[in-house]
């Protein structure tokens, strides 16, 4: 699949079929997402891969009612994370600018594109669950104290077929200088 249309066929998913989604292309996934620059090449992304019922359940638990139903048949939800301190920060531990940490959530958003896009074009959907308690997934996962939870993204066959909404213009969003 060409990238323009893997960016113009990516939807949110909320439906998902009951079918389990290959290892190997859990691993393709990621192995997109880890091909994403980062700051200073720090590389803080983590992911926890849920595959087996009884831990999706758990995690399903630390979601909101409404993500609960939008990842309901999903049969890989994934948690994203960062390791602190590290992307947005100089060696000796000050942060490089006013973002600090907001580096680290910088870093995973541009891994998580990439898995997104790998995800589509292996023929996989996907949704980005940002309402979460990541005190609970820290603990159901067993996620270090060291790092920040940002994200539960379901996976799996899609069961739907939403419409792309309506996108803004380069015009409404840009602005060019010569």
């Amino acid at each position: 699949m060409e990238l323009q249309k893997a960016l113009e066929s990516r939807r949110s998913v909320r439906e998902y079929r009951q079918q389990p989604v290959e290892r190997e292309k859990i691993e393709a996934m990621i192995q997109a997402a880890i091909l994403a620059p980062s700051w200073k090449n720090s590389q803080v992304s983590r992911y926890y891969v849920v595959t087996g019922q009884e831990k999706l359940e758990q995690v399903k638990e630390a979601l909101p009612e409404f993500n609960r139903r939008n990842a309901e048949n999903a049969p890989v939800l994934i948690v994203t994370s960062f390791v602190q301190n590290r992307s947005g920060f100089e060696r000796d531990g000050t942060p490089s600018n006013e973002l600090a940490n907001g580096w680290g959530c910088y870093d995973c958003g541009m891994h998580h594109m990439n898995l997104l896009l790998k995800a589509t074009e292996l023929g996989l959907s996907t949704l980005v669950m940002g309402i979460r308690d990541a005190g609970r997934l820290k603990a159901i996962l067993e996620i270090p104290d060291t790092e920040t939870v940002v994200s539960v993204i379901a996976v799996g066959y899609s069961d739907a077929k939403p419409q792309c909404p309506k996108r803004k213009t380069v015009e409404d969003i840009a602005r060019f200088f010569s």
